[in-house]
């Protein structure tokens, strides 16, 4: 075997043909190319067969564009040839990681890359996969990729001393500085059920509570309750959408130190990571789940799974570490 092993080139293959055409033995043309005699020999076999449109024979363009297009295969099927990566594939899949998580994680695991997310998608979109309705065990749960509309009105005129999201300190944008919260409701088929969703944006780190309603002075409190026992640099802006349910977020200046943020009307993409936090907690709470029917300790466990999920973004940690490891160090400062 050679030192490394790749996959064949166009110009080896123009080389393999122009050798094993002048009658030298595939072992001299293995150490020719510094390839093994079984590489040189799969290579002639597998591409040389005749078929119903082709007389039999090794050209070297057909052969590169056979071994391009059986790669383009492999990489879909991959999971159908290799029972064991399909079952640990769908062990995470089962605990709603995505399969970006799923490919990141088994790399860290392995030490090397094991599968693309590009290939588990295929095999999940495809009919090989949907017989196995695997699109289910994905964090949104779609069948196909898309996007939904949006409609609806805005309550931002009636939100007092309402600061748009525009003046929110740009360290918050890219994430390096931690302390920067999103909220939102999380919102469920049978009226006045919700949860309220906190989520830190540098550590993706989420907290889920269960309120009576969703009135604005008990919103308010309900944050300060989940946030207030945490050190002044971890507090310092929360972003909202313009629901009416934050008209009392001044009352947050007072009980916690922090700073609030609006974003402009019809556009809860800009606290796109709550909404995207949310969407994974549909996972475990999809929108007709009855709250009355289940307690706190399946709201916890439902937040704990997201918060023990390894994330790309912080290098396949998950947040639950991240944050943990943060607080650490801010208790070192001060």
């Amino acid at each position: 075997m050679g030192k490394c092993y790749g996959q064949l080139s166009l110009d080896e293959r123009v080389e393999i043909y122009r050798l094993h055409a002048g009658g030298i033995s595939q072992t001299r043309i293995a150490a020719a190319l510094g390839r093994s005699g079984s590489t040189i020999s799969r290579e002639l076999r597998r591409n040389s067969k005749c078929t119903k449109s082709w007389p039999g024979g090794y050209k070297p363009i057909r052969a590169h564009g056979l071994a391009m297009r059986r790669r383009r295969w492999d990489a879909r099927f991959k999971l159908v040839r290799q029972p064991d990566l399909r079952q640990r594939v769908g062990q995470h899949l089962a605990m709603g990681h995505s399969p970006e998580q799923i490919a990141g994680r088994l790399a860290l695991e392995d030490g090397h890359t094991v599968i693309s997310h590009e290939s588990i998608y295929r095999y999940i979109y495809h009919r090989t996969g949907q017989k196995d309705y695997w699109h289910r065990l994905l964090p949104r749960a779609k069948h196909k990729r898309g996007r939904p509309g949006r409609q609806g009105g805005s309550a931002a005129s009636f939100i007092k001393l309402r600061r748009p999201l525009s003046e929110r300190p740009v360290e918050a944008e890219d994430r390096n500085e931690a302390g920067h919260w999103e909220a939102d409701f999380m919102l469920f088929a049978k009226y006045g059920q919700n949860l309220l969703v906190l989520h830190e944006r540098q550590t993706r780190y989420t907290l889920v509570s269960h309120p009576a309603d969703r009135k604005a002075v008990l919103t308010a409190k309900t944050i300060t309750q989940n946030l207030v026992d945490l050190p002044a640099a971890l507090l310092r802006t929360i972003s909202f959408d313009n629901g009416t349910e934050f008209a009392e977020h001044h009352r947050l200046h007072e009980t916690l130190g922090v700073e609030t943020f609006f974003c402009d009307p019809h556009s809860p993409w800009q606290k796109g990571a709550v909404e995207n936090a949310i969407g994974r907690l549909r996972r475990g709470l999809p929108r007709k789940t009855n709250l009355d029917a289940i307690d706190h300790r399946d709201i916890a466990a439902n937040a704990d799974r997201l918060n023990n999920t390894p994330r790309k973004c912080l290098g396949f940690i998950t947040p639950f570490e991240a944050f943990s490891a943060l607080k650490s160090a801010v208790a070192l400062q001060t």
